[in-house]
């Protein structure tokens, strides 16, 4: 059975998240009125509405690293992980931490990176050699 996940959250500027997710991140743009814009992220269904974003806070402890609580996420094959990030320096996004190697030689080796979509939404982006790695302990 293959399903999609979806998401739905608050963002302040449609515009700005259209040059972000359709223009940076490389995500299509679907559905859309005034007051809320579909994204496809990845494989997965993001409806971006009008309204004021989530709160975050620093209180998510993974490895060496305290990450925004709660974000939105999403793992990716190792060689399009690479392009992205190459995609998001060019672009000039600031990293809420860069592109690293996290649990390196451990089960669950993987890429990750955070940053802040327009709205200060945050996004963690994973890459995984071998999605077989995703879970494993």
């Amino acid at each position: 059975m293959r399903s999609l996940f979806h998401l739905a959250y608050h963002v302040n500027d449609l515009d700005d998240c259209r040059r972000f997710y359709g223009g940076v991140l490389g995500c299509e743009e679907g559905r859309s009125t005034d007051t809320w814009v579909d994204f496809d992220f990845f494989g997965h269904q993001i409806s971006l509405h009008l309204g004021t974003p989530f709160e975050t806070t620093r209180t998510g402890k993974v490895g060496d690293h305290l990450v925004m609580m709660p974000h939105l996420g999403v793992v990716l094959p190792l060689n399009d992980w690479f392009a992205l990030a190459a995609r998001l320096e060019e672009a000039g996004i600031a990293f809420d931490i860069p592109p690293v190697v996290r649990f390196e030689g451990e089960p669950g080796e993987q890429r990750t990176m955070f940053f802040f979509d327009p709205s200060g939404n945050p996004i963690e982006v994973k890459g995984f050699k071998d999605f077989d790695g995703v879970f494993a302990r």
